[in-house]
Order: structure tokens, then sequence, then C-alpha cells
């Protein structure tokens, strides 16, 4: 499987124009001609492009959901697309992106979900269209668009929509999620995204994109943010994600009752058995 690159982008453009959309709704349309982003140094003229967004959501979407399609196989699972599940918070208007389930259908139970992604993901690199041809013209650092999750709303938004499933009762607190992007990270988000993993509120962001420009953060600390190069590493990793049995727990207790609890669990008679109490207890 290839990950995600220049080849793909062109392929979104060329496809679109070929069949439903225009240039206009793909490219700024500037004095020099049109392009993806408006390039560092250029005026926008007064253009805001807003009917990509929703072009590039559903085949980012589409795209994520055959690159991943082979490792849920292998886990005996199903990639599945939008899907709702009431008891963690994923309705019709604020679905999972993509999750990996033990049945193939959109209406899912939280028992039946053992993976769920968040996709972040955009045009990158810049891009010109002239003479019925879609060219490189730099890449994100060239231009002023702030493509994926190296926009601080869309951290945003994946780290609420992460907190809210987590909050939305006990059968959310054993599925794993992961933050899809094809973008680095801003060194603003590093220490925060190792702080959310190490939280237990997301599992890692991930960017697809293994070489979007020569300096950029291609991990973090501890691997809140990771960019893999390899197929094999991040199909090893997700496999990882799904077969561990985590559980997410958030407390808030005086050290007194913490104690307390601590010390009846430490009664029992195997990890397992002490990790059960616990929660029991904590509930």
């Amino acid at each position: 499987m290839n990950f995600w690159n220049k080849g793909i982008e062109k392929k979104f453009f060329t496809e679109a124009m070929k069949n439903f959309a225009s240039p206009e709704q793909l490219f700024y349309k500037l004095i020099d001609g049109y392009f993806a982003y408006v390039p560092k140094g250029k005026s926008a003229e007064g253009q805001t492009l807003q009917s990509r967004n929703s072009l590039i959501g559903q085949y980012t979407e589409k795209w994520c959901k055959d690159f991943f399609q082979p490792i849920a196989k292998e886990l005996g699972l199903y990639a599945v697309s939008s899907v709702v599940c009431p008891e963690l918070g994923l309705t019709t208007q604020s679905d999972a992106d993509l999750a990996f389930c033990t049945i193939n259908e959109t209406q899912q139970k939280a028992e039946n979900i053992k993976l769920l992604f968040e996709i972040k993901m955009s045009i990158v690199n810049n891009y010109k269209f002239e003479n019925n041809k879609v060219t490189f013209v730099g890449d994100y650092k060239k231009h002023k668009g702030n493509p994926s999750i190296l926009r601080s709303d869309s951290m945003l938004k994946a780290i609420g929509k992460s907190i809210n499933i987590r909050v939305s009762g006990t059968k959310s607190t054993k599925i794993p999620i992961v933050i899809l992007g094809n973008s680095p990270i801003t060194k603003n988000y590093a220490k925060k995204v190792d702080f959310l993993k190490k939280a237990g509120i997301i599992q890692s962001f991930i960017s697809l994109y293994p070489n979007p420009t020569k300096d950029c953060i291609k991990n973090t600390e501890n691997k809140g943010f990771q960019i893999f190069i390899e197929y094999k590493d991040l199909a090893k990793y997700i496999k990882e994600v799904v077969n561990s049995d985590m559980n997410f727990f958030s407390l808030m207790l005086p050290k007194m009752k913490l104690g307390q609890i601590i010390t009846i669990s430490a009664k029992e008679k195997n990890d397992i058995s002490k990790a059960e109490k616990f929660f029991k207890l904590a509930a």
C-alpha cells in the first residue's frame, strides 16, 4: 500500500474536474493562474475557498478506508466508514469517520467497535492548474494555507470529539482512538499530544504522509504523534493497539480514598484481578 503522496493529490484534482467539479471549486483563481493554495508573497485577492473542503473530506475518507482495509482484514475485522453508535456519542451528525468493527454495518453497538479513527486530512502541497494539467509548485511551507493537523482548529476538533467519546460512558473505556492526518504537527502541540496519549484520551496522532518536507516533526518524545515510513510498521502498530486489553480511567479523588482503593485492590490474587477490583471500586 502506498502512503499519501503528490501523485494522490494530483489524482484528486484531475478526477474531480473530470467528473463533477470546476477549477473554480478547487483552486484559487489568481492573476498568475489557478493555485491550490495562495503562494507566500501573493494576495488571495479577497477569495476564501470553501467549496473544496467537503470534496477532499470525502476523498480522504474513502482513501483511508482502502488504505486500512488490509490491516482490518488481517485482524478479522471490517473497515467501516461513517459509523454511528449513540452509546459512544456518535450520531448521524457526528459519526466516526472510520472504524474497525466485527460487523460490516454503519449502525454499530459499542462492543462491536474495536478501533476508532478520526480523519483530519487535506491537500498538503501547492499545485497550479494550467493547460489542463496539474503541476506541483511547492510544499506546504511555501504557501499560506495550514493543511491537515497543522491547523489548530483541526487539532481542537479532533481532541474535542475524542474527549466526547471517552466521557460517553463505560462502554467507551476499552475502545482505542487514533487521529489520522497527512501533515506534521506544530511544535506547540508536541507536548499536548504526548499528554493526551499518556492520559489515554487518544492512542496516537498519525500522519500518513512520510515525507511532506525536509524539516518537520517526525515523532514526538512519547509517540503521541508518529509518522510511519513502512506500511508493515504501521500495520504492526495498529494491530498492537487493537489487541491490547487497554482500559481508560480518569479519577480525581482525595488521597485517603485513593489509598483505600489501592489497599483493597492489592489483596487480589493476580495483576488482572487487582486491576478489575481497582476499576470497580473507583467507578
